[in-house]
C-alpha cells in the first residue's frame, strides 16, 4: 500500500510545481508592480505554506480512496469532488500570473474554495481525519480569495480592444 499513498500525496504537488514554473518570472517582474494590502504574507512563505497544504490534501485523499476501496463507485463524488478542486487550484496560477486575469482569478478561486467545501463535507462522513487534512487548505484559500479581491480592487485591469 506504499505505492498508492506515496502516489496520491505526490500528485497535487505536480500542479504546484508548474505553478512555480509559472510565478517565478512574474513574481521579480509584474507582481511588484501590483498595489497589494499591508496583511499579505511575504512572497517567501508561498512554497512553504503551498508544500504543506499539497501534501496534506494528497494524503487526506489516499486516506479516503483507501477507505472506499479504491475508485469504486462510493469514490465518484468524494473523489471526483477532489479531482475537480485540484484542476481549479492548477488552474488559478496560469490565470492569475500568467495571464494577468485579475478578476478572472478572483471568479475561479471563488469556485475553488466553494469546491474544496464540498469536497471536505463529502470526505467527513468517509474520514474525519481526511476532513482535517483538509482544513488548512480551506483556511488559506480563503485568506487567498481575500488577497486576491484586494489586488484586483486595487488594480484596475486593462481593457483589451
Amino acid at each position: 500500500m506504499w505505492l498508492p499513498m506515496l502516489g496520491m500525496t505526490a500528485l497535487p504537488h505536480l500542479g504546484g510545481l508548474y505553478g512555480g514554473y509559472v510565478t517565478r518570472k512574474e513574481v521579480k517582474t509584474w507582481y511588484p508592480t501590483l498595489q497589494k494590502p499591508s496583511w499579505r504574507p511575504p512572497n517567501a512563505a508561498f512554497p512553504i505554506v503551498w508544500t504543506c497544504l499539497y501534501t496534506g490534501m494528497g494524503y487526506g485523499s489516499y486516506l479516503v480512496w483507501r477507505e472506499l476501496g479504491g475508485f469504486t463507485e462510493k469514490a465518484v463524488v468524494p473523489l471526483g469532488l477532489y479531482g475537480l478542486q485540484l484542476a481549479l487550484n492548477w488552474a488559478w496560477t496560469p490565470i492569475f500570473f500568467g495571464k494577468h486575469k485579475l478578476k478572472l482569478a478572483l471568479i475561479e478561486i471563488v469556485f475553488l474554495t466553494g469546491t474544496v467545501g464540498a469536497t471536505m463535507a463529502s470526505w467527513h462522513p468517509i474520514s474525519r481525519t481526511a476532513t482535517l487534512l483538509m482544513a488548512p487548505y480551506l483556511a488559506w484559500l480563503c485568506l487567498a480569495t481575500s488577497l486576491n479581491y484586494c489586488i484586483w480592487r486595487d488594480n484596475p485591469e486593462e481593457k483589451e480592444e
